[in-house]
């Protein structure tokens, strides 16, 4: 049956992508309006988590599913053709990743407060961060449930200086390991259609493989959408249209519909209806380096034992964070172990990856015809940013990576340096062989940029309007003026979160003073009452939230970073660890200890310690 028959020819709002903020939005606007909303996709709706419809790679978290259901979204870097998976389906991406929620840094949002953006500072999101944590059915992982690889790369990097830290989410925390939480709920992956559209399904209208051509756009006003039925167009009425279809689709559809850059648009055939020369422009994603090993057959053995103990193996359950020697605020690199069997295969792998979370590069989302069917032409530009900066935070992120691998422990398991070797030695051998092998960390973002009018190259007001189009607006990520230093899929959560409540009318959240203030997680318990807090825990003062033993002085690189007070923490009481909120041992202990000497005395807090934020489960 085709759309046009299915749906009536005129709803109230559409939104267009039932990706991760596409699904919020829509599942905000049914749940407390009348107004008809209609939800369009263009994969498959596979309908409710319990309808048996669902493929198993899309519902089993042990592994990410990137190429099923995928648009086949491709480009170019180091003479290489790069593949940018994002998920055609219902739930979007968030079907088929990691589950990982990762907050990012304060001085994030505070960011794009500062470039104009009302109502995007942390301190006005936290409330949304909560509801959306609460409503994807966040936990956090136990340290029990690491495997042995990621549970010996934590130690690893903490042995190396990086600390153990309990909330992985605290956005004034700018050095911690720790495993991050995790929309899963016990192995299966919840996505954002799960959290937010299957409690509405009996209000809200849901459209799957109904691919969105063009806005309509009459007199300034979107007043519907042209959605591709078979070898047709069926034209759908509405009187407020949201683009919801991410960093590379929503830019797309605006330039399908002539709204872009005018020149560009009318070498391409398409007639334009608003020359806005932002859209389709600030395109970024984090680089990323892995390095790749051996393994042992010790290890191999280990998982196997593990899994079959457990009955669960997960191939990423571990990130550090910490700031390199030029960040001047927050943090801006992560490291984060893969490992694991390669799907239907015998192989294992074993990567220590790393990512430059705050990367300076732009490029653009262009399209190459004025059809749905055209391929759009994606150049993220990554590494080219003038001063370096992304190539050299990159390369010195895989030489913290070769330290951490070379922790006695770990190096026994892990063996070999595979990729890229050895004979890739030195920070310029190692900068050549970013040029060529670099990836990305499939976290698009910035190509609606957010910002008032005055900014020439916004494309959406804070509220997330197009300019100069009424009834138009953009929520996704591709909104970020610059992406967060963390995983974008919770932001991106909470970017719907906001928009939807600017929707409904809805007045901002209230501000949150201050960390101590009660924005709480739900079914975690804290040392000071019911719920985990979010950031900073309000126990006694000066109490560190695990053992001494888990907190590792940083090492001197990281030391160095702050030692003239420019680095992203204030500079410290002598003898002070980062993420302790006391004094640890003798600065003069870190002075002489050696990087690997360190790793004998290196321990996760133990998982049975009462209140430990870590092995509290939602």
């Amino acid at each position: 049956m085709s759309v046009a028959t299915r749906f009536p020819t005129a709803v109230d709002t559409i939104v267009v992508g039932a990706g991760t903020a596409g699904a919020v939005v829509a599942g905000r606007l049914a749940a407390a309006s009348s107004e008809r909303t209609l939800l369009l996709e263009a994969g498959p709706d596979y309908g409710p988590a319990d309808s048996g419809r669902w493929p198993r790679d899309l519902l089993d978290a042990a592994s990410v599913a990137l190429e099923s259901h995928d648009w086949g979204y491709t480009g170019e870097f180091g003479g290489r053709v790069i593949h940018f998976h994002r998920a055609r389906v219902v739930g979007g991406c968030s079907a088929h990743n990691a589950g990982a929620v990762v907050f990012g840094s304060r001085s994030d949002y505070d960011g794009w407060a500062a470039v104009g953006n009302v109502g995007r500072s942390a301190r006005e999101l936290l409330p949304l961060f909560g509801s959306a944590w609460k409503q994807l059915r966040v936990r956090r992982v136990g340290l029990d449930e690491l495997t042995p690889f990621q549970r010996v790369c934590g130690d690893a990097i903490m042995a190396n200086g990086i600390p153990a830290v309990e909330d992985f989410n605290d956005l004034d925390q700018n050095a911690g390991v720790a495993p991050f939480p995790v929309s899963i709920d016990g192995v299966t992956r919840v996505n954002s259609a799960f959290g937010y559209v299957d409690p509405v399904r009996d209000r809200l209208m849901v459209a799957g493989d109904a691919p969105v051509e063009r806005v309509l756009v009459r007199g300034g006003h979107a007043v519907g959408v042209a959605v591709r039925d078979g070898q047709r167009l069926a034209e759908i009425g509405a009187s407020r249209v949201v683009l919801s279809a991410g960093a590379y689709g929503s830019p797309a559809i605006l330039l399908r519909s002539g709204i872009g850059p005018a020149g560009e648009l009318i070498a391409i055939g398409v007639e334009p209806a608003l020359d806005l020369p932002g859209v389709g422009r600030n395109l970024h994603d984090q680089p990323c380096a892995e390095v790749g090993y051996e393994g042992s057959g010790e290890l191999i053995e280990r998982m196997e034992r593990h899994q079959a103990e457990t009955g669960w193996r997960p191939n990423e359950q571990v990130i550090a964070k910490f700031p390199s020697a030029g960040c001047r605020q927050g943090f801006d690199l992560h490291i984060y172990p893969v490992g694991g069997r390669v799907k239907d295969t015998s192989q294992w792998f074993w990567i220590l990856g790393v990512a430059c979370l705050t990367p300076l590069s732009r490029g653009s989302v262009r399209l190459t015809g004025p059809s749905l069917d055209d391929q759009l032409a994606i150049d993220h530009r990554y590494l080219s940013d003038p001063a370096g900066y992304d190539r050299a935070r990159l390369a010195e992120g895989v030489e913290h990576v070769r330290e951490v691998a070379e922790v006695p422990e770990l190096r026994r398991l892990l063996g070999r340096e595979t990729r890229p070797g050895p004979a890739i030695s030195g920070r310029q051998a190692i900068e050549g062989f970013l040029d060529h092998a670099a990836v990305h960390y499939y976290h698009p973002a910035g190509s609606c940029k957010m910002g008032p009018p005055s900014d020439p190259d916004s494309v959406v007001d804070p509220g997330g309007q197009v300019h100069g189009i009424e009834g138009l607006y953009v929520a996704d990520a591709s909104l970020m003026p610059a992406v967060i230093s963390g995983n974008t899929n919770m932001a991106t959560a909470v970017i719907g979160e906001r928009i939807a409540r600017s929707l409904l009318g809805l007045p901002r959240p209230p501000g949150v003073l201050g960390f101590h203030a009660a924005v709480t997680f739900p079914g975690q318990t804290g040392r000071s009452g019911t719920g985990a807090q979010l950031g900073r825990r309000a126990g006694p003062a000066g109490e560190p939230g695990w053992s001494d033993r888990g907190f590792r002085p940083c090492s001197r690189r990281l030391m160095a970073a702050h030692a003239d007070g420019t680095g992203r923490r204030p500079a410290r009481a002598e003898g002070t660890s980062y993420g302790s909120r006391k004094r640890t041992r003798p600065q003069a202990r870190l002075r002489g200890a050696g990087g690997q000497g360190r790793g004998a005395e290196s321990r996760w807090p133990h998982p049975e310690r009462p209140g430990s934020a870590i092995t509290n489960k939602i």
